[in-house]
C-alpha cells in the first residue's frame, strides 16, 4: 500500500475516525490534507478550514490545494454535519430538521465530489472512498439501545444508503476515465458511549467488542492505493460480523 507522492484529502479529518485516517495515509507516505471545519487553515501544515455545505469555501481550498501541488490523487468523505437536533427520536424530528440533515451530508459529498471529479478526469485518474455505515445497508437494532438516553438518527440511515447508492453512481459514470470509488461501511466504533449500549452492542456482534477507529483506516488507506486499482463500486464492511447475521 504504497501512497507516496499521493494528494490525498479527507474532510472531517479532525475526527475521531478522520484523524486516524490521517496517521494511517501519512504512515504510508502519502500527503494528507484534512479539509474541516474545525482545523487550522494552512496549508502547509496538511489543513484548510473546509465548510462543505460551501461552494466558494470548497471552491478556494481546492483551487489553493492545486496550485501547490497541482494534482489531487484521492478524497475521503468522512464529514459529518449535523443539526442540533439530530438524536431526538422520530417523532420529534421535523421535516425541516430531516431534509436539512439531509442536504447537509449528501448535498455536502455532491458539492465536494463534484470539484474533486472534475480535477480527477483531466488527470484521468483518482480515488475516492465515502465513509458510509452499516445503517446504511440493514436495519436499526432497537434492542441495543435499551436502558440508555441513544436515540438513533432516523436521517441517518437515509443518508448512508443514499450515500452508498451515490458512490455507485458515481464508479459506474467516471471508471472510463480511471476514477475509482467506492464506501467503507463501519459498524459501531466506541466512543465514551452509555455502558449499557457497549454491553448490548457487543453481545451482538458476533467478534464481541466494538470497532476501533485503527480498524477502519486501514481500509480506506488501501482503497486509496494503487493495489485497489480493479476495485470500485463497492461498499465494504468492517462490523465484526454485524451484517453477516
Amino acid at each position: 500500500m504504497n501512497l507516496n507522492g499521493k494528494i490525498l484529502l479527507i474532510t472531517g479529518g479532525s475526527g475521531l475516525i478522520g484523524s486516524e485516517i490521517i496517521k494511517n495515509i501519512t504512515e504510508y507516505g502519502g500527503t494528507a490534507i484534512n479539509l474541516d471545519i474545525n482545523c487550522m487553515n494552512d496549508l502547509a501544515q496538511g489543513s484548510l478550514v473546509v465548510d462543505i455545505n460551501d461552494h466558494k469555501s470548497i471552491s478556494i481550498a481546492i483551487e489553493k490545494i492545486i496550485k501547490k501541488y497541482n494534482r489531487v490523487d484521492g478524497l475521503v468523505y468522512n464529514a459529518y454535519p449535523k443539526t442540533d437536533d439530530w438524536e431526538d427520536s422520530i417523532e420529534n424530528v421535523t421535516s425541516e430538521s430531516f431534509n436539512k440533515n439531509l442536504n447537509m451530508q449528501l448535498g455536502g459529498v455532491f458539492s465536494i465530489s463534484k470539484f474533486i471529479l472534475k480535477v480527477m478526469k483531466e488527470q484521468l485518474s483518482g480515488s475516492i472512498v465515502n465513509i458510509a455505515s452499516i445503517y446504511g445497508m440493514v436495519g436499526n437494532n432497537f434492542n441495543i439501545y435499551e436502558k440508555t438516553q441513544i436515540n438513533p438518527p432516523v436521517a441517518y440511515s437515509a443518508i448512508k444508503g443514499g450515500l452508498i447508492n451515490y458512490n455507485k453512481f458515481i464508479a459506474s459514470y467516471y471508471g472510463k476515465f480511471n476514477i475509482r470509488s467506492n464506501c467503507v461501511s463501519p459498524g459501531g466504533i466506541v466512543n465514551n458511549q452509555d455502558s449499557n449500549f457497549i454491553k448490548n452492542y457487543t453481545n451482538n456482534v458476533p467478534m464481541k467488542r466494538m470497532g476501533k477507529p485503527d480498524d477502519i483506516a486501514p481500509l480506506v488507506t488501501f482503497l486509496l492505493s494503487d493495489s485497489s486499482k480493479y476495485i470500485t463500486g463497492q461498499n465494504i464492511a468492517i462490523d465484526g460480523g454485524w451484517t453477516a447475521i
